[in-house]
């Protein structure tokens, strides 16, 4: 199953390196490529020491902001007061440029996400920082989380939707923050800002919603909460949101909604690698478990089926859901 799954997530990247979030052929425009998805899917990679399609990954990132620079260098002069003026979160997978469709484009969380890899990435040795360009946009990426002041900067979060501070948004760039400060100028107040926004915010995600499996990235892969954080986040998803066929993103959620909430697949390996951190076996099995179950007969990992419901719908696989279950699949517990 992991061979098969990582044959799924190598035909969803495009020759420049970056991988779609879905099929090339799918009509719901999960054909482009997102930053955050890109970093979720080189997880799978990664996990499996297919080292030359992570570095693709990452150089095809870098690429695309360094084509973008001259938009970061006027984020970084002046705090976005636009949408558009943001560093836009999906792009042409083959052209490299900017979707400039109407979208929720906010999302701090994906640049947190790309320095926290970037700077995990190279503490294990693994090289992607290629040239002095990469170090310079790496810098700037820090400077741009500075202008717009990402710890109380109202984004549209993981999800793209409405605007609020997200705990997950904040994290992410806490988490990228630190780990990139071996490679780049990181004021430390940066860093301490963003404490002190989950600090008041944890265990929620957002003035709205008091639980979201968002949260679950502030465990894995950013380990930016406490042990007593970590629980109460676990306990609250799996109260809340687990169902049988995945867990939903948050209560009222309305995407893909029909009588209830759509149940997202990528939960259930997400869990399973966090219990798995936690050496707590018998619940990874049980959410690996789970995880199968929801394979279609392709062995594919759809994005969500629909709740209560055997049929997915057309996004499948998703990119993220089938990286996540092969980094479940060869985690190790702790010893």
């Amino acid at each position: 199953m992991i061979k098969h799954s990582l044959a799924i997530l190598k035909d969803l990247q495009y020759p420049t390196g970056l991988v779609a979030a879905s099929k090339i052929t799918v009509k719901t425009g999960y054909n482009l490529a997102w930053i955050r998805d890109n970093v979720y899917a080189s997880l799978g990679f990664e996990a499996t020491k297919s080292y030359t399609r992570l570095k693709q990954i990452y150089h095809a990132l870098l690429d695309v902001l360094l084509k973008h620079e001259y938009k970061i260098d006027c984020a970084i002069k002046q705090k976005p007061a636009y949408h558009y003026q943001y560093i836009h979160a999906r792009y042409d997978p083959l052209t490299m440029e900017e979707i400039w469709e109407a979208w929720g484009n906010k999302q701090n969380d994906a640049i947190g996400a790309l320095l926290y890899k970037i700077g995990d990435l190279e503490s294990k040795s693994i090289k992607i920082i290629r040239n002095n360009n990469d170090l310079r946009i790496i810098q700037k990426l820090v400077h741009y989380l500075a202008s717009v002041e990402y710890w109380h900067d109202e984004d549209n979060g993981i999800w793209e939707e409405f605007e609020e501070i997200h705990s997950s948004s904040v994290g992410a760039c806490v988490a990228g923050l630190k780990k990139i400060s071996k490679l780049a100028d990181v004021p430390k107040y940066l860093i301490r800002n963003g404490e002190k926004t989950l600090k008041k915010l944890l265990p929620r995600e957002s003035k709205t919603k008091h639980v979201d499996m968002a949260l679950l990235s502030l465990v894995y892969p950013y380990d930016v909460v406490s042990k007593q954080q970590a629980k109460t986040i676990l306990n609250n998803v799996e109260k809340y949101l687990v169902r049988k066929k995945g867990v939903i993103r948050y209560i009222g959620d309305r995407y893909y909604y029909r009588n209830r909430e759509a149940e997202w697949t990528m939960g259930f390996p997400w869990l399973a690698i966090i219990y798995k951190k936690l050496n707590k076996p018998d619940k990874y099995s049980y959410y690996m478990r789970k995880t199968l179950s929801v394979m279609n007969k392709n062995g594919e990992l759809p994005e969500l089926y629909f709740a209560n419901a055997e049929h997915h719908n057309e996004n499948s696989p998703l990119a993220w859901s089938q990286a996540l279950y092969i980094v479940g699949q060869k985690a190790k517990f702790s010893v």
